[in-house]
């Protein structure tokens, strides 16, 4: 992997960012929206020192590691965080993404994501994976743009909420190894199954 925390990335319509301390209140915004973590494990935000919390553990800290992918997602015209879009740098190098409401059906989220696995595969990342709970369909319609492909569902205690959530897990080889599956939820999971027509 090339040694970059979270470069800078632009699109058509955003600008894909380090989060900053002057982002508090749109990391508020976000974070403490409801419908926005509907699917999300951690409960919404209750207040602005929360929020600053979140920023120093989630994002100040992860910035000061050797590489990262830990983007504000920002419109153009106003450069202020809409949402966010997360690759991790574990063994699952899970993609994660949310976004406003206000920004959902025009395409963001694919974009946003389209350009952050063009660096991961530049980077050298060899494949990503992406979950989503099974009553947000429209989350996986992301994955599929992406042209991720569905391996298989699994069910996890999510927390902090504590409650049973099924999952489906999509993965992107990036290295041209076709057939690896990314097999650690399956494998912890006493509730795995393989769906058809997904």
């Amino acid at each position: 992997m090339n040694s970059a925390n979270t470069p800078l990335l632009e699109t058509e319509r955003l600008i894909l960012r380090k989060f900053t301390e002057n982002d508090l209140e749109a990391l508020f915004n976000i974070y403490s929206n409801e419908e926005v973590n509907t699917y999300l494990p951690w409960f919404p935000l209750t207040s602005l020192e929360e929020a600053a919390s979140l920023f120093k553990e989630k994002y100040r800290e992860v910035y000061k590691r050797p590489y990262g992918y830990h983007y504000a997602i920002c419109p153009k015209n106003s450069n202020l965080p809409a949402g966010y879009i997360h690759a991790g740098t574990d063994d699952s190098h899970d993609l994660g993404y949310g976004l406003l409401q206000e920004f959902w059906h025009r395409g963001f989220a694919t974009e946003a994501a389209r350009a952050v696995v063009a660096r991961l595969k530049k980077d050298g990342m060899p494949y990503i994976t992406a979950t989503h709970d099974i009553r947000n369909p429209r989350s996986g319609g992301v994955m599929k743009q992406l042209g991720m492909r569905y391996q298989y569902s699994y069910e996890e205690l999510w927390q902090p909420k504590n409650i049973p959530v099924t999952f489906r897990l999509y993965q992107l080889n990036l290295d041209g190894q076709e057939d690896r599956v990314y097999q650690e939820y399956w494998n912890r999971s006493s509730v795995r199954f393989k769906e058809t027509g997904i």
